[in-house]
């Protein structure tokens, strides 16, 4: 079991820089440009998804989720690290991206662990296991294949600019677990106005009772996930790559097996998640006592 970051996947100390104009105050506040763009581009590129759900104007709001969640982290990433390291610093990015290497366990725990824990979510409730329609011979062949859509379309993006870029920055400046925290706090309220579609639950005929059940479940699923995903982002040595991963795990299910079980309803379905993963994410916190397997191996300064 490896423990700790590698070098590559902390942010080098950069120097006092007090010179003015946009870029050097870019490069005091990386965080704060970087969830500035990440919420700022996300949200205008999923506006026109937003209008056609609620028949405003024609449109597919599949399309424009996913250019939503491409023009929204991974570009303010991008952005923001070549302005703070430059060609160095994205080079590092893109190695973190490809970084594969991790124990079987990690791998075990990832594409078996996590499924079955979620799994676990659903039959616990009442009635869920009495409304399944069994399984499929096709399951063998869907289940790889939206794998595959989701590694690339869905969490790819996300995980570019929240482990890739914020994550390395937030645990040296608030500590793993405030990090972690302040972390999930940003990725949940990234996803609002997906609450006016309906892959969380929105859209016409719902209303604002409907948002006020769905949203706080679904930011308790957020916040377990984000301590799981930092535990596991911690043991891998910064792996960009094995975070994608674990996103991916958790992210499948939600189309594969959601449509197996009659029962399951927006509410239960980030229920089920919540339940899955928030007594793993509670263990964890306990048996690391907050520090998720955090090695500091560098100070940074503190930003204004």
């Amino acid at each position: 079991m490896s423990h700790g970051l590698m070098k590559t996947s902390m942010v080098p100390v950069q120097p006092a820089d007090t010179s003015t104009g946009l870029k050097p105050v870019m490069r005091r506040h990386p965080l704060f440009f970087f969830f500035l763009m990440a919420y700022a581009f996300s949200w205008i590129a999923l506006i026109p998804g937003i209008l056609s759900v609620w028949g405003i104007m024609p449109g597919v709001y599949a399309i424009w989720s996913v250019v939503s969640s491409f023009a929204g982290p991974p570009v303010a990433a991008i952005i923001m690290t070549n302005i703070t390291e430059g060609k160095a610093g994205l080079r590092s990015l893109r190695d973190r991206l490809k970084q594969h290497r991790a124990g079987w366990q990690w791998y075990l725990f990832i594409l078996l662990g996590i499924p079955v824990l979620l799994l676990l979510g659903i039959i616990i409730q009442p009635a869920m296991f009495a409304s399944f329609q069994g399984l499929t011979p096709t399951l063998l062949v869907t289940y790889p294949v939206y794998f595959f859509v989701v590694f690339f379309g869905v969490a790819l993006p996300e995980e570019i600019g929240w482990r890739g870029f914020a994550l390395p920055r937030m645990q040296p400046r608030y500590g793993p677990l405030w990090g972690t925290l302040l972390l999930g706090f940003l990725w949940c309220f990234w996803h609002l106005p997906r609450f006016l579609a309906p892959d969380q639950g929105g859209g016409p005929g719902t209303g604002l009772a409907t948002f006020l059940t769905n949203f706080p479940i679904f930011f308790l699923f957020i916040m377990a996930l984000a301590i799981i995903t930092t535990w596991v982002f911690n043991h891998t040595k910064g792996s960009v790559f094995i975070a994608n991963l674990l996103h991916t795990s958790v992210d499948t299910p939600f189309v594969v097996w959601v449509p197996l079980f009659l029962a399951i309803n927006m509410t239960s379905q980030d229920l089920f998640a919540l339940i899955g993963l928030g007594v793993p994410a509670l263990l964890i916190l306990i048996l690391t006592r907050g520090r998720l397997g955090y090695q500091p191996s560098e100070e940074r300064p503190k930003e204004d």
